[in-house]
């Protein structure tokens, strides 16, 4: 990049102030006028401010009229030094916002019968040129764009460029940038150059499914496409890839399930897939060892190379996830990506940074970066540009791979509004699609009332958030390894355990709940992030295996049978280790992948898990729609330490049965004798080791005995 040496700076930081900073190298940091040079004419400036700095002196002056922007304009001072007028902090003004934003939705390339058409938002630049190469050329051939309204810059060329790689330069005070397009839909090897490609063109035709009638009705099951098929044992042979969920009936080495078989099993409804977009931490050399989860976002709208048999092949990328949403969703399994809109891997090389410098990321009362999300940047999504990109990436997944919803990584760095017309935008194209969260308080600039976090949950109604309070509840504290939660033995905590059970919807005697409605919640204990349930276990509890065990299954029925939506961690039902790794973002893929060995030796423990899956979908009152139905039909009980009882009465409206019990034990030391409310005689569908929607057997006497460290539930 090109340095340019000024004596002294100006900075258009409103569209009538100009900020002058003046090192004390030259004349002292002094200087009594300073005036514009516009269109021949020499225009004064009134100083208004002048503030002494650590190295500097800077001014602030009133600018009589309003510029053009897109047009360099000097600046002359006292001294007759000339100097450029850089574009300051304008970008980050409302008014900016209003007089720039652009509402079409043709950035980026179009495809025309004999022509294709470039268009790029970069109101800020004075020049703006496109370069574009024939894959099996070594020299590009630059075209200049035309400044159109808005800040938009577009050419039209007329020959057949699909699969030719482009970037565009950009020309902003007096520095020119290359960049690839942020809009670009696919991406050269290792990330060189965009690809003009159209998506529609390439691969199966992938529509979303009709969602499920509510979020609640959703089993949400994490999955990273590495992970699922690495393991040689996998029976996979398209090993950490897209491909392998387009395998059919694969099997372990001694004949169990495996692959996108297993999952229908299952009888998960939804896959989460961690980030399939383009990223950095990996190369896309196939030879490449390197781990990264892709949380290290580079280009948001084009598939990851990586994951790609042909990652050399921009078109072929595009047609394997196809491929593979197509597959899953043949099965009846939906997917949701994992889409982190709030930030970028590095700020300063990206490409919105290069297009208009300043406007796309947060920054502070002192005009720094802001770093909410810890990696150096936020994405700055109340800007009108900046929610655009956002809302266009959203429609762009869901109309052209058929996406059935997302999950918004560090969604606190987000604002209430972009995230209020995304629920918006996606019910345009599959109402009720599902959208999830993690909605932390982080350090953004933001006002509190317009964070898209857990605080504002009822000002995003639609938008499920996951829920910490469960999750901390049961398996205890994320950040102390050696906290313990409900389902690791910690009493006192029942009267958590009966809010998070019912939705943390606060109770029907006033106490306040977390969410207003139950599909505000996902119920989860454990995730990608931080150490797997197992592994938290084995650091804290000086038990014997098969007691961890129980105590997993026992962290697993109340997920599963809990108000809300239920959130899986692939593995978690087969005891899933990462070895103790706290955060394996970056780990080899030994200690990320999927363990199919470890499917096989607990067949009986998946069994369970698949057996409350199906008890789940087979009754509505484990998933109300609405608080008012789990307050009218739900009592909750604690009748001593580490025992609590979720009682439903009068729910046959909403299936097979009239009543359910369930019953959750954690204690260890001894069983428990629960008294049965009198009436008919009970069915036992689960006992803590076995489920079975059609039921084990029934339960007579006035007594249930409630084995240590297990759930129960009963139904009549």
């Amino acid at each position: 990049m090109l340095v340019i040496s000024r004596q002294y700076e100006a900075f258009l930081d409103t569209f009538n102030t100009i900020t002058f900073i003046l090192p004390y190298a030259y004349h002292g940091g002094q200087s009594e006028s300073f005036s514009l040079l516009k269109d021949g004419k020499e225009i004064g400036l009134q100083i208004k401010e002048k503030i002494p700095l650590g190295d500097a002196m800077k001014y602030s002056a009133s600018l009589p009229e309003k510029l053009e922007l897109g047009k360099t304009y000097k600046i002359v001072d006292e001294h007759n030094t000339e100097t450029d007028l850089q574009i300051g902090a304008v970008i980050r003004t409302e008014e900016f916002d209003q007089q720039f934003f652009y509402k079409g939705d043709d950035l980026g390339v179009t495809f025309l019968e004999d022509a294709a058409v470039f268009k790029v938002w970069s109101p800020t630049s004075t020049e703006v040129k496109l370069k574009l190469k024939a894959p099996n050329k070594e020299q590009a051939v630059q075209y200049p764009l035309e400044r159109k309204g808005k800040g938009v810059w577009e050419v039209t060329v007329r020959e057949n460029i699909q699969g030719y790689y482009y970037t565009f330069m950009t020309c902003i005070n007096l520095v020119w940038n290359e960049l690839i397009d942020p809009y670009a839909k696919a991406v050269s090897y290792n990330s060189e150059w965009g690809c003009a490609v159209d998506p529609d063109l390439i691969g199966p035709r992938c529509t979303s499914l009709e969602s499920l009638p509510s979020p609640v009705d959703a089993v949400i099951y994490e999955l990273n496409v590495r992970d699922f098929s690495s393991a040689k044992e996998s029976g996979m042979k398209f090993k950490g890839k897209y491909l392998a969920f387009t395998e059919k009936e694969t099997k372990t080495p001694n004949g169990f399930s495996s692959g996108i078989q297993y999952l229908k099993e299952l009888g998960i409804t939804h896959v989460e897939l961690l980030p399939v977009n383009d990223f950095d931490g990996v190369s896309d050399d196939p030879g490449d060892n390197r781990y990264n989860w892709g949380y290290n976002p580079l280009f948001f709208n084009a598939p990851e190379g990586s994951y790609s048999m042909k990652p050399h092949d921009p078109e072929e990328r595009i047609h394997e996830l196809k491929s593979a949403i197509h597959s899953l969703h043949e099965e009846n399994i939906r997917v949701i990506l994992d889409v982190v809109y709030n930030h970028v891997y590095v700020k300063e090389t990206s490409s919105f940074e290069k297009l208009v410098p300043g406007y796309f990321f947060r920054h502070d009362e002192n005009g720094l970066p802001s770093n909410g999300t810890g990696v150096g940047n936020d994405f700055a999504s109340e800007r009108s540009m900046a929610r655009k990109f956002i809302k266009d990436s959203i429609r762009y997944w869901m109309k052209t791979f058929g996406v059935d919803g997302f999950r918004f990584d560090l969604m606190g760095i987000l604002d209430v509004t972009t995230m209020n017309e995304i629920r918006q935008e996606a019910d345009r194209i599959l109402p009720e699609a599902i959208l999830i969260g993690e909605g932390w308080d982080l350090n953004t600039p933001l006002p509190a009332s317009r964070k898209a976090n857990i605080r504002n949950a009822n000002s995003l109604m639609g938008i499920g958030q996951f829920n910490d309070s469960f999750r901390d509840t049961i398996k205890g504290s994320t950040f102390n390894l050696h906290d313990k939660g409900f389902a690791l033995g910690h009493g006192k905590l029942e009267g958590k355990v009966a809010q998070v059970l019912t939705g943390s919807i606060g109770t029907s005697d006033g106490e306040k709940g977390i969410f207003k409605e139950p599909a505000q919640s996902v119920n989860y204990v454990e995730s990608h992030d931080n150490h797997t349930l197992w592994d938290k276990m084995k650091a804290c509890l000086e038990e014997e295996e098969d007691i961890l065990r129980k105590r997993q299954k026992l962290a697993a029925s109340m997920v599963l049978l809990s108000q809300g939506i239920p959130f899986i961690h692939a593995g978690q039902e087969f005891f899933r280790t990462k070895h103790g790794i706290e955060n394996s973002y970056r780990s080899p893929v030994e200690i990320n992948q999927l363990d199919w060995l470890q499917r096989e030796r607990h067949e009986g423990d998946i069994g369970y898990v698949r057996g409350l899956i199906a008890i789940r979908k087979s009754h509505g009152a484990f998933r109300f729609r609405r608080s008012d139905l789990i307050r009218k039909y739900a009592s909750v009980s604690h009748p001593e330490e580490n025992l609590v009882s979720v009682h439903y009465r009068d729910v046959h409206p909403y299936g097979p049965w009239n009543e359910l019990l369930l019953l959750f034990h954690s204690g260890s030391s001894h069983n428990v004798q629960f008294p049965l409310p009198k009436g008919k005689t009970w069915t036992l569908l689960s006992d803590g080791s076995r489920a079975n929607v059609n039921g084990l057997g029934e339960v007579k006497g006035d007594f249930i005995e409630v084995e240590r460290l297990s759930s129960y539930l009963i139904v009549r």
